[in-house]
């Protein structure tokens, strides 16, 4: 099939962020983000994995304590195996 090439994979998920609650406080919001992108890069199988701007505002917009417990995003992989993650904002 010619289609295959090119091929793009899109994914939603939950990403729970409740390990980062264990670290202490002043290291939350850093932690949150290697636990999405180690999640995002093992759930796609991903080479490398890029987080969009969005995403960083919204886990860091309540400062680097008072992260949530949850993310919500959609995951785009690419050609070369490179994965972008985007914000899901309300459904």
């Amino acid at each position: 099939m010619s289609g295959d090439e090119d091929a793009v994979e899109e994914r939603v998920y939950t990403v729970p962020l409740h390990r980062a609650w264990t670290t202490p406080i002043k290291k939350r919001a850093p932690r949150a983000m290697r636990i999405l992108r180690g999640f995002v890069k093992r759930s796609m199988r991903a080479d490398s994995v890029i987080i969009s701007g969005e995403v960083n505002e919204e886990l860091w917009g309540r400062g680097i304590e008072g992260l949530s417990r949850k993310i919500r995003v959609r995951a785009v992989r690419d050609r070369d195996n490179v994965v972008r993650v985007y914000l899901i904002r309300g459904e």
